[in-house]
């Protein structure tokens, strides 16, 4: 077997004792002829949901995310104290694969808010969500973040999901790290299981122009 002109063409003389020969075989550049892997081929006839290629992708690319979670902690008080303590050896967020923390909001999917967000912070949280890239999650930990906490007061918000959606919610005054953990293991769950369109459907889009977060 010879290869012509260093490209793809392949050219099979093969001469046996009876002197049979096979002659030229020429196949189509691999490069004209590349696999497609469609995302949006529909289920089989009488099934519902996605079809194979998108349901086995959207598995592996699942799995890849549920371990490379990379927070941003968003912290204002005593429950960012409790964030740091989740990242001690004693916890050993590695495991999770959410030991690299990033503070920039363009290098994070998940975004930790801990503690009290004011009405005068609530912008910049939600700058700080909307220069995140897709796909991104939310964590509210303690009761501040989740419902105002203790301030229920006209200057600090009721829960930071009157500006920004929320996946998981964690309560307490503090919550204690194993809550915290417990709550990143709920985001990898939905990490996992999301399919790889659901940022791309109008009910995502939908929830989004609720909040005023151009996608």
């Amino acid at each position: 077997m010879t290869i012509l002109d260093n490209s793809f063409y392949f050219k099979a003389n093969i001469t046996s004792n009876f002197e049979s020969k096979i002659k030229i075989l020429n196949l189509k550049k691999m490069s004209d002829n590349k696999p497609i892997i469609r995302t949006d081929a529909p289920a089989p006839e009488g099934f519902e949901g996605e079809g194979f290629f998108a349901t086995k992708l959207s598995s592996v690319i699942g799995m890849a995310r549920k371990f490379s979670l990379w927070p941003l902690p968003f912290a204002t008080s005593c429950c960012g104290i409790e964030f740091m303590a989740t990242l001690n050896p004693t916890y050993d967020a590695s495991r999770f694969g959410m030991e690299r923390n990033s503070f920039s909001p363009r290098q994070a999917d998940l975004l930790m808010v801990c503690g009290t967000i004011s009405k005068k912070l609530g912008p910049v949280l939600k700058e700080v969500y909307t220069q995140m890239a897709e796909p991104k999650w939310v964590v509210s930990v303690g009761a501040c973040a989740c419902s105002g906490g203790i301030f229920d007061t006209y200057s600090v918000l009721q829960g930071i999901d009157k500006i920004i959606p929320v996946d998981v919610y964690v309560p307490g005054c503090p919550p204690r790290p194993e809550q915290i953990i417990e709550g990143v293991m709920q985001v990898q769950a939905l990490a996992e299981s999301e399919s790889i369109r659901r940022r791309d459907m109008p009910e995502y889009q939908k929830l989004l122009d609720s909040y005023n977060i151009s996608n």
